[in-house]
């Protein structure tokens, strides 16, 4: 990844915690815009560009998870990090559930950050011209990476990013088993407990995407993970 190509959005109400980290990113020539409230940051991310949101939790004006659902609601592809010294289960299975791509606990170590953000960074863009442009037929589905859609007889679904992800990553592996945590370490970068919820979630999700071409399942292999069962003579 080139240098100096990026720029993040910061949420961090404390501003000691937030100076630090801008002044360590900055200093990786990562271009940060500092906001001291959720409110504030919503307001610049309407304006401005971001490659990637660095998101606290526990912020006046409005909280992160209402400023994580405000972002979707705009943008379904920008990855976000949600930090916070918040560690309860529900509130990371809460996070994954709006659609962020990690959720890191403070104290936390600023070099395995700033890893992640190169990562989710680089990720996002690692996404070939011939799979996003491309129209793929899945079933009585039209399905389109760049779009961010699933199209069954002209109804529209609008996907997020994560959602394509999966759905891409399925079909290129259909009718294989996939164990869970190779989905998981290909797609989060993990595995544990909180990702593997989110997983689930989103298989979910998509099973109900294809309810209506029973030719289509996302099977369950106990113990094992999932296959993407598509009938060879609909490929």
């Amino acid at each position: 990844m080139s240098r100096l190509n990026f720029n993040i959005l910061l949420a961090e109400d404390n501003p000691n915690l937030g100076s630090l980290l801008k002044n360590f990113l900055t200093i990786e020539n990562i271009n940060v815009t500092l906001c001291v409230n959720g409110e504030l940051a919503l307001k610049i991310f309407f304006r401005t560009k971001f490659d990637l949101c660095l998101i606290d939790i526990m912020m006046p004006m409005m909280d992160g998870f209402t400023l994580v659902k405000n972002i979707r609601s705009k943008d379904k592809k920008v990855p976000i990090i949600i930090i916070t010294a918040k560690s309860l289960k529900e509130d990371k299975l809460t996070g994954y559930e709006l659609g962020i791509d990690d959720y890191i606990v403070k104290p936390f170590d600023e070099e395995e950050l700033l890893w992640k953000i190169k990562a989710f960074v680089k990720r996002s863009e690692f996404i070939t011209l011939s799979d996003k442009t491309k129209d793929i037929v899945i079933g009585n589905s039209i399905f389109n990476y760049d779009l961010q859609t699933l199209t069954l007889k002209n109804n529209v679904k609008h996907l997020t990013l994560k959602e394509c992800e999966l759905i891409h990553y399925l079909f290129s592996k259909q009718n294989i088993v996939l164990k869970r945590e190779e989905i998981l370490k290909d797609l989060w970068g993990e595995n544990d407990y909180f990702v593997g919820r989110s997983l689930d979630v989103f298989i979910t999700k998509i099973r109900k995407y294809f309810k209506e071409d029973d030719r289509i399942s996302i099977e369950n292999i106990f113990g094992v993970g999932f296959v993407f069962r598509i009938p060879n003579d609909i490929e």
